[in-house]
């Protein structure tokens, strides 16, 4: 897993140009000698430089593919170790031969896209899409914290994340132009090339870049552990697999109690009652690292372990990181004690509220985010009494 650092800093000269707008060809033939040879590892390095002086994911995407381009012989070129069968990654594999068969299909009923029967099986099939958000928020919650545990130069997976996060706003607005009546067939189509260029470009980066690269840090056992935690998600348009062991068993010491003026609780209970209310929260300490999360039934933002310890930065999409961290640098300089949002997610409407958490000195000891499915609770009207109650 050597890199060569005098290729790693040239090629992030390279990229840098494309950044500037500088003559791609005249790059290219400038940096040749060093192209030839990259490995996944120094794209991660590379792409890390770039980040740390001040580029945003967002401005990489506009050169990225350009990159990537420049780089394909050589990625494609370089052995890696193939996932072991049945592994968190074979079946990310999976998925994107699966995700592969889905669009072409889609491409054979575009053909037909004139008539209504071949329209209403387009929006079908588009709509089928959606499902496949359960591989990029495996990869967000589950791949990512591994890896960036590893090493500093992984926190350029926030432009894979930046990527996953167009992909979809892409397909919202293919559905949008597909269910409008005024959308022409044309337009559908452009907004079709969009679609399927950074859907099958995110495959390509998976296997030419993110995966080799997993392979070389990942051990055996953490692979197992995030094959254990994707079982709370989906497998889309793959067979789901036999569910995994959870492996762990937690550490609860008989007669362990937290007791206060208010009463007493044993720790199963305690665990409990966090995972029977109707809400989703997740405690960040002082020094915005994810410490805890509850596992309610029916969870609205999906949350691996993986996370624990993870900066609570690298767990939000890249356009929102700079609000996040507003809001918990005012809740640690005592600025503000909350702040509240509200969302509609899949038809459902969503309230987000932060709370600053404070011991009774008053010292700060981190923030509590409660997410709450609240649409029914908007509907209601009159009163419905204790009486009321239906057996």
């Amino acid at each position: 897993m050597k890199t060569d650092q005098d290729r790693v800093r040239n090629l992030t000269e390279y990229v840098q140009g494309l950044l500037n707008k500088e003559n791609g060809r005249e790059l290219y033939f400038k940096y040749r000698t060093y192209i030839e040879g990259i490995t996944p590892q120094e794209v991660f390095e590379i792409f890390h430089l770039i980040l740390q002086k001040g580029v945003k994911p967002k401005e990489i995407l506009t050169v990225l593919d350009k990159a990537i381009n420049v780089f394909y012989k050589s990625l494609s070129n370089y052995t890696w170790k193939w996932p072991d069968k049945d592994s968190f990654m074979d079946y990310l594999m999976r998925e994107n031969r699966a995700l592969e068969e889905k669009l072409e299909g889609i491409k054979e009923i575009i053909k037909d896209i004139s008539s209504e029967a071949g329209k209403k099986e387009l929006i079908l099939r588009i709509h089928e899409l959606r499902k496949f958000n359960d591989h990029y928020l495996k990869k967000e919650n589950i791949l990512f914290p591994y890896l960036e545990k590893k090493m500093k130069k992984f926190d350029g997976l926030a432009i894979m994340w930046a990527l996953h996060d167009e992909a979809r706003a892409q397909l919202k607005k293919v559905i949008e132009c597909l269910e409008a009546e005024d959308c022409i067939d044309s337009e559908i189509n452009t907004e079709l090339g969009k679609l399927f260029f950074d859907m099958y470009g995110l495959v390509q980066k998976e296997e030419l870049i993110l995966f080799p690269a997993a392979s070389e840090v990942i051990t055996d056992n953490e692979w197992l552990e995030m094959q254990r935690q994707s079982m709370e998600y989906e497998f889309p348009f793959i067979e789901r697999p036999e569910p995994a062991d959870s492996g762990y068993i937690p550490d609860i010491k008989e007669g362990c109690r937290f007791e206060t003026e208010t009463g007493a609780l044993d720790f199963n209970e305690i665990l409990a009652i966090f995972n029977a209310l109707p809400v989703d929260l997740t405690f960040v300490d002082e020094n915005k690292k994810v410490k805890f999360f509850t596992k309610p039934k029916d969870r609205i933002f999906p949350r691996s372990p993986a996370v624990i310890g993870r900066d609570v930065e690298k767990c939000h999409p890249p356009e929102s990181v700079h609000v996040v961290n507003e809001i918990l640098d005012a809740f640690k300089e005592g600025r503000q004690d909350n702040a509240v949002f509200w969302i509609r997610v899949k038809g459902r409407m969503i309230l987000i509220q932060y709370f600053a958490v404070r011991d009774s000195m008053g010292r700060y000891l981190g923030t509590l985010e409660v997410s709450q499915d609240i649409t029914d609770i908007v509907k209601l009207e009159g009163e419905r009494r204790l009486l009321h109650f239906n057996k």
